[in-house]
């Protein structure tokens, strides 16, 4: 595995790469800076997130976990920037339970790049598993001018 900072608004990320795809996104400093082809395109494609000129991720992903940990993957990389879902309609599309929706978030390898701090609770704002919680989960949707969502 391969492992690569990049600084952020959102906080200090650590990218990790295996086999050719990006598998984990996590908050913190490794102090690595390991180099790719992949984990070059994707510090360039977070940096340009973060500078607000990117709006969709185009990376070799691998999500490893269940099959509904990967549908769960699945359907959030297919919420548009700055809209939201709840975790209700990713649960009639997968036809499961919206609370293993919610854990399945919650388990996300790769934050951000696969977006879980677009879907939201029934009734609003939900927890979020990544540094600063709610805060960033927060920051995230501001950031995608999605913060009418919030209100």
């Amino acid at each position: 595995m391969k492992l690569r900072d990049i600084q952020t608004q959102f906080g200090a990320l650590t990218l990790t790469e295996d086999k050719g795809a990006i598998v984990r996104l996590s908050w913190g400093v490794s102090g690595s800076k390991e180099r790719s082809d992949v984990l070059d395109a994707a510090a360039r494609q977070l940096a340009e997130y973060d500078a607000g000129t990117r709006e969709q991720f185009d990376l070799p992903l691998a999500v490893g976990g269940s099959q509904l940990q990967r549908d769960v993957c699945t359907a959030m990389s297919a919420i548009p920037f700055g809209y939201t879902v709840t975790y209700g309609d990713i649960a009639k599309e997968l036809g499961v339970p919206a609370q293993a929706i919610g854990q399945a978030c919650g388990g996300n390898p790769i934050p951000i790049i696969i977006p879980c701090h677009r879907v939201m609770g029934a009734k609003g704002l939900t927890g979020f598993s990544g540094a600063g919680g709610v805060e960033t989960k927060v920051a995230l949707l501001r950031h995608e001018r999605a913060g009418g969502y919030l209100i």
